[in-house]
């Protein structure tokens, strides 16, 4: 018989920390904790397999899981000594989600759960508390209202606002038991009238409707949402997690609260957290009242810390505090409940952090001897390190300050201001720069969260759902501005004088909290000690090098300053449009008459010359590899009427002409047509151009340097060996006239790109007249696909949302069909030549998971845009470690 439910708590614990697959991470930290002594409410586990049973047989649960359950509570109901839906002593419960990966707010959770018009008396007589039972029955309805019966939320926020404006009461804590019960009767005739039938009185009815409603959270369009932007699988699916409830809104001996076992901004090794006296958890991270600070060093004025209200229970927060993160070591998100002074834990999880606080953490972590070097490289996601090359605003910018919130996730944003995640993201969607302002985000903002710049709010704390969700996607967000007033309807938001409408700027500093008018500056980031830290662990244990994708000086010298060992890719088109050049260039083209065409190919060589040099003075002596002219003509072809007369004017032609010129080399599909090799083999005077400036450059910075100088000449859009073989004797008859004119000697490399599937085929013939292969993996995933990655954006997140294709191939390297192509490549290339050296240029070279697949199948480098190279370098020592660990511990 297959086991389905895992019993954990109260000296029963099942599940383990390594069985997150199968209990979620939330269940697996639970029954991990409760083994460990810590003080969990007992409950029970239902597997991830049920979430995956469930949606593979149409929504139904395998036959012996409600017996299962039955045993799993009963056993919970003697170690509470209450009993499931009894009047007299009703036993509650939670009902949660748990993935495997934390998704917080994504998907559903009821609280309270076991409540009707009996056990919520018998629940007033158990403690005592009129006004608790019924205030914790009116949040078990909403729950359970919203989140099984379909009700949307702001119906039940509506009806309290109501009775709270008739009533003239403004906290929730004041008002009185019988006010709740006039509330919980409004909450049910709400329910049928919307939902067309009664709230459930049967406790067990209640339990099965909200494990279904958990289950079928999996597939929301919220947590769909969330993991396509986090890449999580939807076949991993949730368990559920049914917990006997403790009570944080039994008075003011109780409270609820979230902390971090280090601040998750930061990374700084103190408490961090806040709490709410008489609360539930809802409250923390809802926004609805403003949660107080854990410790009296974070405590403003007119501040209350938990250290002082509650000393005896924060004195064993902190002792668990000590004992979690020793225990898993990582800094630990915790989810805690105080009842009448007593401590329960709900949750611990690896908290998210900002790739800041995560570098500080690792390092910190490893000098203190938690964990290793190797694990602090293993322990920064290398994505992240995005974050960390944001821009700050500029100290000296002249600034307008508006208001001040939360500092809760670093850096600076600007944009312009919009109300809706819809809004938001349809405006990103044109290129528009934007800062999405909330009241307070909920999980239906997710995705325009993902668009925006940074995120506003003017309620919620630092563990507040935008809090969160904002430092796990590294936007910049300010919370809790209080002094903002928003007016969707109006479509503005107004602080003191200052009325601000959609549309207009305003800018976040999100390390300070600050909200400013317009758009101040920003400067380039400085990456801190522990950056350099971490990246000279990394570059000690990688093995794959990295290079950048650069052609201009800025690029190049960027590409510098974050570790690059050399630039893997100038694609030579790109110096072509200068305003100084790209005249030349259309006359080279356009020209019918040789002399005309060979005047302006000179005009364009001292540009070229300049160009290279330039490369090889800030790469000084390290590899640089340039592809001679790739695109189709028609990309620098005269569009517009001014140009046509211009290049008219230059070539001594009529504007007709030159006009049909243009005509005549227009092609139906360009990209697959007269590009390339194709163009230096049937007008082998500009790829000669090309070489001569290249290798007049590299003997002009020689001299100046003192030092070699390596250039690397990539002959682009190869499909067979004769195209290679001709191409290269011509470019080496150019160089050797060169260094003859020159009266000296430079070491050189010959190569090419592999981006058709023929190229990878015939790899082991191609690899006998190439120095290097470089894959360019762009077109290679057009060609292997038949995709148009200018075009595909329409259609392939379809793909990718219904499970067609699993990853944006652009993105993220196709192992399969590209990466087999790559595979087959190195192997034949290096059958024929075992020294030939193998990289890849495209843009798979800064993306952590294709960078893996680089590692495995032996490539020399990859390479990458110039703020992704510190990605590639950390992402190829993460791959290395793995590769190590596979050869270590096969499977």
């Amino acid at each position: 018989m297959t086991k389905w439910v895992y019993s954990f708590g109260d000296g029963l614990n099942e599940g383990r920390a390594e069985m997150r697959n199968l209990l979620g991470g939330k269940g697996a930290n639970l029954a991990e904790m409760a083994a460990n002594g810590l003080p969990v409410p007992p409950g029970f586990t239902i597997t991830t397999e049920v979430c995956s049973a469930f949606y593979e047989n149409g929504r139904k649960y395998p036959d012996d899981l409600r017996a299962q359950v039955a045993d799993a509570l009963a056993r919970v109901e003697k170690s509470m000594g209450l009993r499931f839906g009894d009047a007299a002593a009703p036993l509650l419960v939670s009902v949660r989600s748990g993935a495997r990966v934390s998704m917080p707010g994504m998907m559903d959770t009821v609280l309270n759960l076991g409540l009707n018009d009996e056990t919520v008396e018998g629940l007033a007589r158990s403690s005592g508390d009129a006004r608790f039972a019924w205030d914790s029955y009116r949040r078990f309805i909403q729950m359970y209202g919203s989140v099984v019966m379909g009700v949307p939320h702001h119906h039940f926020e509506d009806v309290l606002e109501q009775f709270k404006r008739a009533s003239k009461v403004e906290d929730d804590t004041a008002i009185t038991a019988e006010q709740w019960r006039t509330i919980v009767a409004d909450y049910r005739h709400l329910i049928s009238t919307h939902a067309g039938t009664e709230f459930p009185t049967d406790p067990q009815d209640q339990l099965w409707g909200a494990i279904g409603a958990v289950f079928g959270s999996w597939m929301n369009p919220r947590a769909n949402t969330y993991r396509r932007l986090h890449e999580i699988p939807a076949s991993w699916g949730t368990a559920v997690n049914v917990q006997s409830m403790v009570f944080g809104n039994m008075g003011e001996d109780c409270a609820t609260g979230v902390c971090f076992t280090r601040d998750p901004s930061t990374g700084e090794n103190i408490f961090y957290g806040e709490y709410l006296i008489n609360a539930q958890g809802e409250d923390v991270v809802a926004g609805i009242r403003t949660p107080q600070p854990m410790a009296c060093a974070r405590a403003e004025a007119g501040q209350h810390p938990m250290e002082t209200t509650l000393p005896q229970a924060y004195a064993e927060l902190m002792r668990v505090r000590s004992v979690l993160e020793t225990h898993y070591k990582d800094m630990q998100d915790i989810e805690f409940t105080v009842q009448r002074n007593v401590l329960y834990i709900l949750q611990t999880r690896s908290g998210k952090r900002t790739a800041a606080a995560a570098l500080k953490i690792a390092i910190d972590m490893a000098r203190e001897g938690l964990i290793t070097q190797e694990d602090a490289i293993r322990r920064v996601p290398a994505s992240s390190l995005d974050q960390l090359l944001h821009p700050t605003l500029d100290p000296k910018a002249e600034r307008v300050q508006l208001t001040r919130g939360l500092p809760a996730s670093p850096g600076a944003a600007a944009g312009a201001v919009v109300f809706s995640a819809e809004e938001c993201e349809a405006r990103a969607a044109k290129g528009e720069d934007v800062i999405l302002v909330r009241i307070e985000t909920s999980p239906e903002d997710v995705h325009g969260m993902h668009a925006a710049r940074g995120v506003l709010t003017t309620r919620g704390g630092m563990t507040s759902h935008a809090a969160v969700v904002a430092r796990g996607m590294g936007r910049v967000c300010v919370a809790g501005a209080g002094s903002i007033h928003v007016d969707y309807a109006a479509g503005t938001m107004t602080i003191g004088t200052h009325t601000i409408a959609q549309g207009e700027w305003i800018t976040l500093d999100g390390g300070t909290g600050a909200v400013y008018l317009g758009r101040v500056p920003t400067i380039a980031p400085t990456l801190s000690d522990d950056f350099n830290t971490l990246m000279g662990w990394a570059d000690s244990v990688r093995r794959l090098g990295v290079r950048a994708n650069a052609e201009t000086p800025d690029d190049a010298a960027t590409a510098r300053r974050f570790g690059a060992e050399g630039i893997g890719l100038a694609r030579t088109e790109h110096m072509f449009f200068g305003p100084d050049r790209i005249g030349l260039v259309r006359q080279m083209i356009i020209a019918d008459d040789e002399l005309v065409r060979q005047k302006a190919i000179a005009g364009l060589l001292p540009f070229q010359r300049d160009d290279f040099a330039s490369l090889f003075r800030i790469m000084a002596g390290l590899p640089v590899t340039v592809r001679l002219l790739d695109p189709p003509l028609h990309e620098f072809l005269p569009h517009a009427e001014a140009e046509m007369v211009e290049v008219a004017q230059a070539l001594g032609k009529s504007v007709e002409e030159v006009r049909a010129r243009c005509a005549a080399l227009a092609e139906t599909n360009p990209m697959l047509g007269h590009r390339g090799c194709r163009l230096g083999l049937t007008s082998p005077e500009i790829y000669a151009m090309q070489v001569r400036a290249l290798i007049q450059a590299a003997v002009i910075v020689e001299k100046e340097l003192g030092k070699p100088i390596r250039p690397e000449i990539m002959i682009p859009l190869v499909a067979t060996q004769a195209e290679l073989a001709t191409t290269r004797r011509a470019a080496e008859d150019e160089i050797a006239r060169v260094l003859k004119e020159e009266g000296t000697n430079l070491n050189y490399y010959i190569g090419t790109m592999i981006e058709l599937p023929r190229a990878a085929i015939q790899a082991d013939r191609i690899a006998e007249y190439a120095d290097f292969f470089s894959f360019g993996t762009n077109d290679l995933t057009q060609t292997t696909f038949g995709l148009s990655r200018d075009d595909a954006g329409s259609f392939l997140p379809y793909y990718v949302d219904n499970g067609l294709l699993p990853r944006d191939p652009f993105v993220s390297i196709d192992r399969d069909g590209v990466g087999a192509l790559v595979r087959l490549g190195v192997e034949r290339g290096r059958q024929t030549s075992p020294d030939l050296k193998l990289g890849i240029c495209g843009e798979h070279g800064g993306d952590p998971d294709s960078i893996a697949f680089f590692e495995e199948v032996g490539l020399d480098y990859v390479s990458c845009s110039p703020f992704r190279v510190p990605v590639a370098r950390l992402a190829a020592a993460q791959a290395a470690l793995a590769t190590r660990s596979k050869v270590g511990n096969p499977a």
